[in-house]
């Protein structure tokens, strides 16, 4: 079962976007080590993540903070405050953590193999890529008041307006149409 969405087009902001609704109803995705275990899977990071826990979650939940709070404030300013600056001490000491085992079995398949250290490491390096590189100019909010995903707008007219048409797009595009309906009756 797919639970989790990967609309952002980065790593990092998919992992940031398994808390929906941060002004607002605050909806937690990675509630257990169960989570983040098929979050994990789902991302297509690791085949088998090995033993979680619930500091193995408490570290990635730590992760994906520091993640949204550094993305909303970059680029950095001098006046930067603490928040801030510790998020980026955390997304830095993260990427330094080893990446996920790539390696190929005898019939050519794909077998991804770690644990919590190389999930954090390949998370914190796709932030430190996003936030240094070119892609950083395409991120985006979505429309949607309430939806405070983050995504790259990797459309060709730059003008992609929501995190998802199956979530947030759809939403707008029925509210519209009853607008409409309603104005014509």
């Amino acid at each position: 079962m797919d639970d989790f969405v990967f609309v952002s087009g980065r790593l990092a902001l998919d992992l940031a976007g398994t808390l929906l609704w941060r002004r607002s109803r605050r909806i937690e995705l990675l509630r257990s080590p169960e989570d983040l275990r098929r979050w994990i899977h789902q991302a297509a990071l690791l085949d088998a993540p090995g033993p979680l826990d619930a500091r193995g979650l408490s570290r990635t939940c730590r992760l994906r903070e520091a993640v949204y709070t550094l993305v909303r404030a970059w680029p950095l300013t001098p006046t930067a405050d603490s928040e801030v600056r510790e998020a980026l001490a955390e997304v830095n000491e993260a990427a330094r953590l080893p990446l996920p085992r790539h390696q190929l079995d005898e019939d050519g398949h794909l077998i991804r193999t770690g644990g919590v250290d190389e999930v954090l490491g390949a998370v914190a390096r796709d932030a430190v890529d996003l936030l240094g590189g070119a892609d950083f100019t395409r991120v985006r909010e979505c429309s949607n008041e309430e939806c405070t995903r983050l995504f790259v707008d990797l459309s060709r007219s730059a003008n992609r307006r929501w995190c998802g048409m199956a979530e947030c797009g759809n939403r707008h595009k029925v509210a519209n149409y009853r607008k409409r309906r309603q104005a014509a009756h």
